[in-house]
């Protein structure tokens, strides 16, 4: 990955003991205001004429995507600037779209305890196996894509396009680990500010602290449990 993305910067989040089935426990208006917030970061039109949305486009090209594909965070911003927002879901997911959609930067999520053996960012030789969230049918990475994926196999397609059902953290998921991907390096500030904001909320409305560790090309790994 750093040879396709060498500037890139990764926060990898780490919470445990969380309760994500008592749904009043995130106010409404919480995803409101993010939805309300979202649009102010994509104000030109086409939405392709804005930073975010170029830079994840750029970023996409370089590797090989499904025909039509966009990253996460475009799809999340153009709901919000369309007028269709971001619907509650659960506690956990709330909290980290809320985070997304007033910050720019996309957020993946898993259940840490189905993650098997080491989670790693890396290009797909093309046999991978991939079961999607709400989908039936089961799916092979692109030879070439960029995956996320533990020892038994894909957790993310196309950095964190879509989320593997195996992995899904669903209402009875008390353990997360997460990873925020910053792609540029004058985006810092503002990925440190999403990461404080997402570690606040968590303590705020799900009770537990967050444990954060970053990777980079200089420090490639990190351990986390």
């Amino acid at each position: 990955m750093p040879t396709l993305f060498p500037q890139v910067t990764i926060a990898i989040i780490t919470a445990h003991g969380i309760d994500n089935k008592s749904v009043s426990q995130v106010p409404t208006t919480l995803l409101t205001r993010a939805n309300e917030v979202a649009p102010t970061l994509v104000p030109n039109d086409p939405i392709s004429n804005n930073e975010i949305v170029k830079a994840w486009r750029d970023a996409f090209k370089k590797f090989k995507t499904d025909k039509g594909t966009r990253s996460a965070i475009e799809n999340l911003l153009k709901r919000a600037k369309n007028g269709n927002p971001v619907r509650s879901i659960n506690p956990l997911v709330d909290i980290y779209n809320s985070v997304s959609l007033e910050y720019g930067f996309p957020v993946g999520c898993l259940d840490l305890d189905k993650v098997t053996g080491t989670l790693r960012l890396t290009v797909a030789k093309g046999t991978e196996h991939f079961s999607a969230i709400g989908e039936d049918d089961d799916e092979t990475a692109l030879p070439g894509e960029v995956i996320y994926r533990d020892d038994t196999d894909v957790t993310s397609r196309q950095w964190a396009w879509r989320d593997s059902a195996r992995t899904e953290a669903t209402a009875d998921t008390q353990n997360v680990v997460m990873y925020m991907e910053c792609l540029k390096p004058d985006w810092q500030n503002q990925h440190r500010q999403a990461i404080d904001c997402l570690e606040a909320r968590f303590a705020k409305y799900l009770g537990t602290n967050c444990e954060v560790s970053m990777v980079s090309k200089d420090m490639p790994t990190t351990t986390f449990k």
